[in-house]
């Protein structure tokens, strides 16, 4: 009769775990290579266009646009500053965004007010017209659009605009703030109601600070969509001196030459307002975004 002899593990030592993590760790590298490819090619054209403005027009009408550059100049930020009048089509672009954003935001917030703390018949028809109005294209209502503002004589003025903007993002606006709101408890303002306060202070002393980051995020996203607008502007504004910039830096093109590097660097002195807008409110627009997300 065999007997078979039992090896026992000394204590105290380890034994070696298989590699079973291996795949997984080649998967995620291939991973981590393939969405660095996939941010390469998104970001391609901002870096070519970003080495564009520091080019001379010579040279890229020589050696073609992917070539590899020979010179830099910064001539091209100052013609387009001062020449291109980027300056007057920036500023036109704030007389146009930021009036529209404090109407929109504070129009918004009354009826989401409304509709988040009022119970009435009519609520939740209201609540699907504001967001049946964010589903509608508004491409299709650009010949009304167009002929109202010609019979308001609003047409090629800047508060044509405003008033365009502010209406068509209300929708949006309202929908993002009533359901903000409805989540805010609801003892806080029968508390303030006894102390006598009234529907408007409690508006505007409780309901609208503890709204804020939720307007924060509206605020960014708004700010962008304005100021970066471009079908609205050219159909409501004739005069190039009215014109924002986005639609200002389309009639720098020629009928048969066009001063590419110069459009490019008005371009992106045209992205700086809207990076430093979401810079300065990145943590509120990311509190805006996950609000509700966990309890």
């Amino acid at each position: 009769m065999t007997t078979v002899a039992k090896t026992t593990t000394p204590p105290g030592t380890r034994t070696a775990a298989p590699a079973a993590g291996t795949g997984q760790m080649w998967g995620r590298a291939g991973l981590y290579v393939f969405l660095t490819v996939l941010t390469i090619i998104w970001l391609l054209p901002v870096i070519a266009a970003f080495i564009t403005s520091f080019r001379t027009m010579d040279e890229i009408s020589i050696n073609g646009f992917w070539s590899v550059p020979q010179q830099f100049t910064l001539s091209n930020f100052n013609e387009a500053w001062n020449q291109a009048r980027v300056s007057r089509y920036l500023g036109n672009s704030f007389i146009i965004t930021i009036p529209a954003l404090i109407g929109m935001l504070f129009l918004s917030s009354l009826s989401a007010y409304a509709l988040a703390r009022y119970k009435f018949k009519l609520n939740l028809p209201i609540y699907f017209m504001f967001v049946a109005g964010t589903m509608l294209p508004f491409q299709i209502l650009l010949l009304p659009v167009f002929r109202l503002t010609n019979a308001l004589n609003l047409y090629n003025t800047h508060l044509a605009l405003i008033i365009i903007h502010t209406a068509f993002q209300m929708g949006f606006c309202t929908f993002v703030l009533r359901n903000f709101m409805r989540t805010v408890p609801g003892e806080i303002f029968d508390a303030a109601r006894v102390d006598g306060a009234s529907e408007f202070r409690m508006f505007w002393q409780i309901m609208i600070p503890l709204s804020l980051p939720a307007m924060a995020a509206l605020a960014t996203l708004e700010f962008t969509w304005v100021f970066n607008d471009y079908l609205w502007a050219i159909i409501l504004l004739q005069d190039d001196t009215l014109k924002p910039v986005t639609a200002g830096l389309a009639t720098l093109r020629g009928q048969f030459n066009t001063n590419w590097p110069v459009i490019t660097a008005g371009a992106l002195i045209a992205t700086l307002p809207t990076l430093i807008v979401f810079i300065f409110l990145q943590r509120y627009f990311i509190q805006g975004l996950t609000l509700g997300s966990g309890k």
